[in-house]
């Protein structure tokens, strides 16, 4: 596992709104971006999915809902800026309050709700296999359903993974690096399995 891997951190705010709709990981991007413009450039930060029950066209969010960004731990106070803003996800508004952070902890059991992929399910397998291997993880995994997000005139597919038997270090730093591409929409980011939501 690489020694170069900045040490990460979840950053989890305060969220007061009701629905966002389907598709909604790109626009919330693009309005965390436009307050946190920095973030662009950072490849390891990303959004998780926000918390909710699915509802017709979208996602009913929970009353304790957060906006949770994963970064590098020397970007926090950066973040702290968003405390107070608000951000246009279609025709919804949500409402950002305080901000706090919550270091990574060790779990045997991770999970994704999306790990980008547009090939069949053997291949994700085979390809999840290399890259657990590259970064000299051994784990058992569980393969879930395929999904496919598409709003904002963007879209991406992929499929739910369960990662188990996890050593210590190796569950940290699945939760640093993720797995897959488009991280920044919250595909590949890795939660307690306790801890899943969902992506829409």
């Amino acid at each position: 596992m690489g020694n170069n891997i900045p040490d990460m951190v979840d950053m989890a705010f305060d969220l007061k709104g009701s629905f966002v709709p389907a598709g909604y990981v790109f626009s919330l991007w693009n309005e965390v971006a436009r307050i946190l413009p920095w973030l662009e450039a950072e490849e390891l930060a990303g959004i998780l999915p926000l918390r909710g029950s699915h509802s017709g066209n979208g996602l009913l969010l929970a009353n304790r809902s957060k906006l949770v960004l994963r970064l590098p731990v020397r970007l926090v106070a950066q973040t702290m800026v968003l405390s107070g803003q608000s951000l246009n996800i279609g025709r919804d508004v949500l409402q950002i309050g305080e901000g706090r952070q919550r270091p990574l902890q060790a779990h045997a059991t991770l999970h994704a709700n999306l790990v980008e992929s547009d090939d069949e399910e053997e291949q994700f397998i085979a390809d999840v296999a290399t890259q657990l291997n590259d970064m000299k993880i051994t784990c058992k995994w569980i393969c879930g359903q395929h999904h496919t997000a598409v709003g904002a005139g963007l879209s991406l597919s992929g499929y739910s993974l369960v990662l188990h038997d996890l050593k210590p270090d190796a569950s940290l730093h699945v939760q640093r690096v993720g797995l897959g591409g488009s991280r920044r929409f919250g595909c590949g980011i890795f939660v307690p399995y306790k801890d899943i939501s969902g992506l829409d």
